[in-house]
């Protein structure tokens, strides 16, 4: 499988590199975009407010550039929170897409989204004060009546960003549970 895989707002730490080797390893080929130019970042807030000082449509169109030379291939597009969105974003406009792997987020969804029975899988914690349980019965809702083919699995008392080993969120049986099940999801496809 080909995967274009987008970082959090922390930028692109180690955990996003060691994400893709993970995927590498089992067999699929991988890119990881810095859409933050080199720019990581220690705490959510401090990489918010650089996102923000950048805005939304210029790291969607770095996103966009980034995976433009391998979309015709069927990329499977995924991400860490913000760049789960991102991942989101990309993967409803591009009518060769595979799948859809979403880790720790999700986004807006337009009103008119079409897809023909994308397939797409979120890890989220549960709770998570960045998917809160409405929004993602919600977010559940629209994803199916845009045609997608949604499975969501949740984590109790993980941290948001739960997969990363560097964060206080961590939590490593719900990480190992999480890449599991996503790479017999990409398996799948």
């Amino acid at each position: 499988m080909n995967i274009m895989l987008f970082h959090s707002t922390y930028g692109l730490r180690p955990a996003v590199r060691a994400a893709a080797d993970r995927l590498r390893a089992a067999g699929h080929e991988v890119w990881t975009p810095d859409l933050f130019e080199g720019r990581t970042f220690e705490t959510v807030e401090e990489g918010l407010a650089y996102k923000d000082e950048l805005g939304n449509d210029e790291v969607l169109k770095r996103a966009v550039l980034a995976a433009a030379p391998y979309s015709d291939r069927g990329l499977v597009y995924a991400g860490f929170s913000l760049g789960a969105a991102t991942a989101q974003t990309l993967a409803l406009g591009d009518a060769k897409a595979r799948g859809l792997l979403l880790l720790h987020g999700t986004s807006d969804i337009a009103e008119n989204a079409s897809v023909d029975e994308l397939p797409v899988q979120l890890h989220v914690a549960e709770p998570d004060a960045f998917e809160t349980d409405d929004w993602l019965s919600a977010w559940y809702l629209q994803m199916g009546r845009a045609g997608a083919d949604v499975e969501v699995y949740r984590y109790a008392g993980a941290g948001h960003l739960y997969t990363d080993p560097d964060l206080d969120d961590y939590d490593a049986e719900a990480a190992e549970a999480t890449w599991r099940t996503a790479l017999g999801f990409l398996e799948s496809l």
